[in-house]
């Protein structure tokens, strides 16, 4: 039912809201009360100086019968419809329900707003939790310290015949220890409570080549027409402030390295060029310019318009590399879901497998993923190829394809019967 066609729904609402009597309402607009009833029904259409005079008498602008609810409010109402996997025609009563109950579809939508920003906080601090060395660090500290204390308390306490030497060695062992565990605990609360302003946001390598590849949008123009010069690469590296360490300094020279291979190979022109007579279809692109199709994928997660997002793993499953892409989330390190196609084809080099996803917990959120696996260069004879797995993730085209449900992390999955499950999740076991 369209929008306008509610406009009898709203008008028994708001009377009914204002306390009025059908027939009160009728003889007040001059007309008779059983048309007043059909138009309440959405069996007769109303408008200009009839629909004016019942706004007149109920006492609300004429727009609130005819438009009903904000688009906002139905928006996040079908988003609510889409998350409990309501079935087609019941999403598409959307504005009925807004137009007959605006009241419960306000509290509905603000529910509905208020499950998705908890939701965020819960992946972000599990991230956190998972994935933060500082964290990680502190509680070994506090988790160690602990243990020494029971370990001496419970010797003293289980061993009558101790020599006074012995005991007062254990009671200075106690002291140290329960000094150590107030120093870290007081750490712990310090650096939980710290201003985020001025927390650092790199906590690991990995993060710093992140940070260091998002300030330059993963577009480096020196490198698409300097053909990989190692020395234009050094630069880019010296002169990041975001690459504070050794060890970021080296994975973000390889990257850029693969980056400088990948441009000269496949001009950024070329491949635009050919994604404007083909579309973002990476077989058919890989066809044309004669490129391996991992190319491709990394290739066209650098094209602003496509507004893609990029994930690389290695032949463990680690991921080596991410760019993210708004309503997918990709967990900091490893610990991915395990049915995203990235992990599918690691078995089957060279396979291309293009799979619809919705990742659950996020709004529900559909995206295109196009999956290959590629064997990095032999460096002798007889040794096992060393594995690639590169993911693009698209927004989902219009084309109608089935859908396959993936998650993020377990550990904020709220698909309980997954059989690829890790571990539980705290969105339905509890923390």
């Amino acid at each position: 039912m369209t929008r306008d066609a509610l406009t009898g729904s709203r008008i028994r609402e708001r009377r009914v809201m204002a306390g009025q009597k059908q027939a009160d309402l009728a003889k007040r607009i001059g007309i008779s009360a059983s048309y007043l009833n059909l138009i309440e029904h959405n069996r007769r259409r109303i408008g200009g100086k009839l629909l004016l005079n019942i706004a007149g008498a109920l006492g609300v602008e004429p727009t609130a019968l005819t438009e009903g609810a904000e688009a906002a409010l139905i928006a996040t109402l079908r988003e609510a419809a889409d998350d409990a996997r309501l079935s087609g025609p019941e999403v598409n009563r959307a504005d009925e329900f807004a137009g007959r109950f605006p009241g419960w579809a306000d509290v509905l939508a603000s529910a509905q707003r208020r499950i998705a920003t908890l939701e965020r906080t819960v992946e972000t601090l599990t991230d956190r939790l998972a994935h933060d060395p500082h964290l990680a660090a502190s509680m070994h500290e506090l988790l160690t310290a602990a243990a020494a204390i029971r370990s001496t308390a419970s010797i003293l306490a289980d061993t009558k015949t101790l020599e006074p030497e012995w005991r007062d060695r254990f009671h200075i062992n106690i002291d140290q220890d329960s000094r150590r565990l107030a120093d870290s605990a007081q750490a712990l609360v310090g650096y939980l409570e710290a201003d985020p302003e001025i927390t650092p946001a790199a906590n690991s390598p990995q993060e710093e080549v992140e940070a260091f590849l998002a300030a330059h949008r993963y577009r480096f123009a020196t490198l698409e027409v300097t053909d990989g010069d190692a020395g234009a690469i050094e630069t880019l590296i010296q002169t990041a402030p975001d690459l504070q360490s050794v060890a970021a300094r080296h994975i973000a020279r390889d990257v850029l390295q693969q980056i400088a291979i990948d441009a000269e190979a496949l001009p950024i022109a070329g491949l635009t060029q050919a994604l404007d007579e083909l579309g973002p279809d990476p077989v058919a692109l890989a066809a044309l310019l004669r490129q391996p199709v991992a190319r491709v994928l990394r290739r066209m997660a650098t094209v602003p318009e496509l507004g893609a997002g990029l994930v690389v793993c290695d032949r463990s499953g680690t991921l080596i590399f991410r760019k993210s892409i708004d309503g997918f989330v990709v967990p900091r390190f490893g610990a991915c879901c395990p049915l995203w196609p990235l992990f599918s084809v690691l078995g089957s080099p060279g396979m291309v497998q293009k799979q619809r996803v919705t990742q659950l917990g996020r709004g529900y959120s559909s995206f295109d993923c196009y999956a290959t696996c590629e064997p990095q260069n032999a460096r002798d004879y007889n040794a096992m190829p060393l594995l690639q797995s590169v993911m693009l993730i698209l927004p989902a085209s219009p084309e109608t394809v089935a859908v396959h449900d993936v998650g993020a992390t377990c550990r904020v999955c709220p698909r309980t019967e997954c059989p690829a499950r890790r571990e539980p999740s705290i969105l339905n076991d509890g923390v």
